[in-house]
Order: C-alpha cells, then structure tokens, then sequence
C-alpha cells in the first residue's frame, strides 16, 4: 500500500477539486450510509486534468516577479558576460535554435512558484548529446556560467539562472532510445516528459518507478538530476535504485556515457550515483538509462475521511485477492472508527480523478496567496506536529498552515500562506522550521532538492565533513564552477 496524507478541511480540497466535473463511483463499506457534503469531493470527474508547470503558476495578470539578485542577498561570481562572437559560436553548434528573443526566454528565466527571476538573454536548445559536449567545452574555454533547464517545474529555484547564465534546455533531447521488453529497461534522451515515457512503456506493459503531480511538463533528466520521489517511491524506491546508468556530459564537455551498465555490475564507483541529486551542477544529464517494474494487473485506489484524508493504493497482480485484502482493511477501520467515510476506485479514469485531487493540492495553494513551501523528512509518529506548532507560532500572520505529503515515508510538504510576501512571517519560519527537522534527526529536503532558495541550510542536515567532501567533488569536475553556479552548495565567504 501507498498512503498519503493530505490536509484536513475540505477548502484547498475544494480548490484542487475546481475545473473537475461529473462523479466518481463509489461504494461504502458496513452498510455506512452515505451523506454527501456541500461541494465535496465525492463530486470529483472520471477524467483527470493534466497537471502542466510551464512557466509560472499564476495567470498573465501575475505582477512581475522581482529579480533575484534584486530579492535575496546573492552576488555575481566573476563569470564571462556573453557577447555577440559567443552567440555566433553557439549559432554554428545549434543552428536556428539559439534564443534571443526576451519575450521567450521569459518563462526559462522565472521558476513555477514565481519567486525566483533571472536575466539570462540567450537559451539553447541542443537536440543530442554532441551538442550539448560543444558548448559546453566552449562555455569552459570562455568562463561563460551555465543553467541547465528541463522541463522547469521545480520547487527551490534550482532550474532558472539566477544572473545572467546561458539556459541549456533539453527540450530537444526527447526521444526514446531503446526499450527492452523482458528486462523493461528503458534508454532515452534527458528531455523526454515523464508523462509520455509513461504511455511508452505502458503499452508494452511495464510502468515507470516515478510518477509526480509534474508528470505533464517534467523531464527525465530533471527527475534524476533532483533525484525526484514522487507517488511511487514507497513501492519502488528511490532512483538511486532504479536508474541503472547515465550519459553525463561535463563542465568541460567530456561527454561521460554509463548507460550500457546492467542491473548487476561491481566494477569499480558508481559514478552515476554522484549525478543523481546533483541538480545539474556536477555535469548534464543527457542520457537515462531506467529500469520499469511490470505494470500491476489490478490497482485499487481508496480515498477515505478521518480527522484527515488519506490516499491508499494497491497493486498487484491478482484483482480478487487485492480487493479482498483492501476490503478487509477497509471495514476494520470503519469499525474502529479511525476512518469514518471513504470512497474505492478501481477504474482507471477513475483512479486518475482521485490522484488528480492530490496532485493538484500545489496549484491550489498558489491562488491562496503567497506561500512559503518546505519539503521535510520526519519520523512518522511526529509528522503533522509542526503543522499544528506552527499555527500557534504564526497565528494571524498566516493565512493557512497546510500539512500534506507521504505519509509511508515520512515526507511532509508543509505549506504557509499569507496575502502576499511578509518578511515577518519568513522570520516567524526561518530558522524556526529548520531547527524543529534537525531536533528530530530529519531532513530539510525529503525530494524537492536544494536549489538556490535551500541551498543556505544544508547545515541542518549535512555535518561539515560531508560538506566539505561536496565541495572538493564540485571543484574536481568542475573547477570553473560554470555549472548551476548559486545551486545546492552554500556560498562560501
């Protein structure tokens, strides 16, 4: 099984819940009559809508976001400024797909959350990994910085300049190398969407071991170099375990290919395992070569009410036998009255409106306000203590203190509202939730990663030696530091 915990009160539900229409079948366990509430969820559609980040998150009418280097204390590492020769180099690398255009390069430079904004003036878009080895090799040569950019659906800024650096889009590089029907290994290039990849390999009968609320707009490449988690990652683990091998092209345009390695291969380092989590500052991920479990032959999605609203599924290979299972689970709950409603689906349109309802939670609380968004690993048995702290520390400074996540591995995406950004309330916060995580032995980034807006407090849950082995690893490959220059490592004095 794979719960979820998701926020109690039916408001953000609401707003997740609000282009959906018709209504999902269900049924009740124990002869427990039913009694819809007003605007709920049992309204869902049988359709789920397609989650897409491109650009930001808000309407056209969204004011403009900020510069970085305007909003948050960053200053400009001496990199080279890229002229009209440069552009003229990359012209004859990547014909007709060097951007210029600002009104374009709009939506790479600003994240999905619209609190980060760089001013890059060119974008490129290389379609193979040769491509990507030339201008980087050129980039090293003239100490030009470098952002490489997926699908840009990221959550800490990680994936937009924060100056002036070239946007290195795989955008590109979206095609399917090779699928190995036994095995269900799967080689394709970095800018494949994690959606599409999916119906690929669905249609021969396997599933991805990813799959996010993103799913829509996020690249692969994206997903490893972040080492995303996702909805799957209780059943099929991190892709630290999944992803069997890795093109990586370096700072200084060494392209590294390991994506012939086999499940089972005790040959020396790892290598792919320094790359994945990197968030691009090691290398470029071009290439992912990624193992897919066999589709399950019966999926049951439960979606049932307490004091929260948790998300269970299922999968298997036996439908009866499952069903069975989840059943008995379910009445035993209801009997204890630990759940007191719910709703199961096992058809897969309606399986999709259900998780629909959880994918959508992000977006819904964008149009709350401004929202401060943090992305923890706790011990299960404390996991919604800090919500609850953190209403009584902020009281009316915040709109809404939201608490929802995986509830199987401890990951609480904690989320604060306010009418808009309050440098009170970031005080009321910061340092306040990094030190309640670091007094439980948890993590300051379960799956977001660190970007730039994190990057500061690795401190709470790396000790020094760590640190200082990341930034020997960083200086060896890439000693120019033109990679996601300001990303994942604090800066240094």
């Amino acid at each position: 099984m794979a719960p979820h915990l998701v926020q109690p009160g039916w408001r953000f539900w609401r707003q997740a819940a609000c282009t959906l229409g018709a209504s999902v079948q269900h049924r009740t366990w124990a002869g427990t009559p039913r009694i819809p509430r007003p605007g709920s969820l049992w309204g869902a559609t049988t359709t789920s809508p397609r989650i897409c980040r491109s650009g930001s998150s808000t309407s056209a009418r969204a004011p403009e976001v900020t510069l970085t280097r305007e909003r948050y204390p960053v200053r400009r590492l001496p990199f080279s400024v890229v002229s009209r020769e440069d552009l003229e180099a990359f012209e004859r690398v990547v014909p007709g797909r060097v951007i210029t255009d600002p009104e374009v390069l709009e939506a790479s430079n600003v994240d999905w959350l619209r609190t980060v904004r760089g001013s890059s003036a060119v974008l490129l878009r290389p379609r193979t990994s040769e491509e990507v080895a030339h201008i980087l090799r050129y980039c090293h040569e003239r100490n030009l910085a470098v952002n490489p950019q997926g699908g840009n659906t990221g959550m800490v800024g990680g994936s937009v300049p924060v100056f002036d650096e070239i946007i290195l889009s795989t955008a590109l590089m979206n095609q399917v190398i090779s699928f190995h029907d036994l095995s269900g290994t799967l080689v394709c290039q970095a800018g494949c969407v994690l959606e599409e990849l999916s119906r690929h390999v669905e249609e021969r009968g396997f599933i991805m071991p990813l799959d996010l609320g993103a799913k829509g707009s996020c690249h692969i490449g994206g997903n490893v170099a972040t080492n995303a988690g996702g909805l799957r990652f209780l059943r099929y683990g991190s892709l630290h375990g999944t992803v069997l091998g890795l093109e990586v092209v370096l700072a200084d345009g060494t392209v590294l290919n390991c994506l012939s390695a086999p499940r089972k291969d005790n040959t020396g380092y790892d290598l792919k395992q320094l790359f994945i989590g990197s968030e691009g500052t090691l290398g470029v991920i071009t290439a992912v070569s990624i193992l897919c479990p066999p589709k399950p032959r019966a999926v049951n999605v439960a979606f049932l009410e307490s004091p929260f609203y948790v998300l269970i599924e299922t999968s298997g290979s036996r439908a009866g036998h499952d069903a069975e299972k989840l059943n008995d689970f379910l009445e035993q709950v209801l009997r204890s009255g630990l759940v007191t409603d719910g709703t199961v689906a096992t058809d897969h349109m309606k399986v999709k409106a259900l998780w629909a309802l959880r994918e959508r939670i992000s977006e819904a609380l964008s149009r709350d306000g401004y929202v401060y968004k943090y992305d923890l690993s706790l011990p299960t048995e404390r996991l919604y203590d800090l919500v609850t702290d953190l209403r009584v520390r902020l009281g009316p400074q915040a709109k809404h203190v939201v608490g929802y996540g995986h509830l199987g591995d401890g990951n609480l995406h904690l989320n604060v509202t306010s009418e808009a950004f309050s440098p009170s309330v970031l005080d009321a916060l910061e340092p306040y939730v990094y030190e309640w995580t670091a007094g439980q032995r948890g993590s300051v980034s379960a799956e977001h990663g660190l970007g730039f807006r994190k990057r500061g407090v690795i401190s709470y849950s790396k000790p020094p030696e760590a640190l200082r082995l990341m930034r020997q690893l960083k200086a060896l490959l890439d000693p120019k530091g033109i990679l996601n220059p300001y990303k994942t490592l604090p800066a240094q004095a």
